[in-house]
């Protein structure tokens, strides 16, 4: 578990037609992110350029200088976690999403976090 760091990163990809993630330090390979996030870390990259072939995804459970997305813990379930997009940084300003969003992280959240954070902080960068 990573909970230790302030800073987490992972490395997301597209396969199979949906993004996904390998991390060697906890055992996952092509680990998919499902129902809801896909479409959420699409508004994310939408402006990096072949972002498809991988981008850099910070993530934390504290709020950090010039993130791009907040995610606001919903509900457990099934193991995993509900989150709503809540803000995004569309042309540098924090704004709500264009439509309401909801998406579910898997239980391997638990590999990067001892407990479900209340809200989750990302920043998308290229490669």
């Amino acid at each position: 578990m990573m909970d230790k760091n302030a800073m987490l990163i992972i490395m997301p990809y597209r396969y199979g037609d949906t993004w996904v993630f390998d991390d060697e330090d906890v055992g996952l390979t092509k680990e998919p992110f499902v129902l809801g996030i896909p479409e959420m870390i699409d508004l994310m990259v939408d402006k990096i350029p072949n972002a498809s072939n991988g981008f850099r995804l910070l993530f934390s459970r504290a709020a950090f200088p010039l993130y791009d997305a907040e995610l606001q813990w919903l509900r457990a379930e099934f193991g995993g976690n509900w989150y709503q997009l809540a803000k995004m940084r569309v042309d540098g300003n924090l704004v709500d999403p264009p439509k309401p969003m909801e998406g579910w992280l898997c239980p391997n959240l638990y590999q990067y976090f001892e407990q479900a954070p209340q809200a989750i902080y990302l920043k998308a960068e290229g490669i």
